[in-house]
């Protein structure tokens, strides 16, 4: 299936961020499986990021308790 939208010229995407529950099976895919350039912002930090991926500004694989907390206040 194909979309487009007519005179329309996307650029990049401003910022993407998968939320994931496992930390290990992240790693794998997003490092090991896809290769991506992804840094940690801290030597304990589960939240990864890429700003070197070309059409993107800002990846980051973000950890589902940080989303939850900062979404609705409560890792849980």
């Amino acid at each position: 299936m194909t979309f487009s939208l007519p005179d329309v010229d996307v650029l990049f995407i401003a910022g993407f961020g998968p939320i994931f529950a496992d930390a290990v099976a992240s790693r794998s895919l997003y490092l090991d499986t896809l290769h991506l350039p992804l840094k940690s912002l801290g030597e304990s930090s589960d939240y990864l990021v890429a700003d070197t991926l070309d059409g993107v500004k800002h990846f980051a694989l973000w950890p589902l308790a940080q989303a939850s907390h900062s979404c609705f206040g409560t890792e849980r």
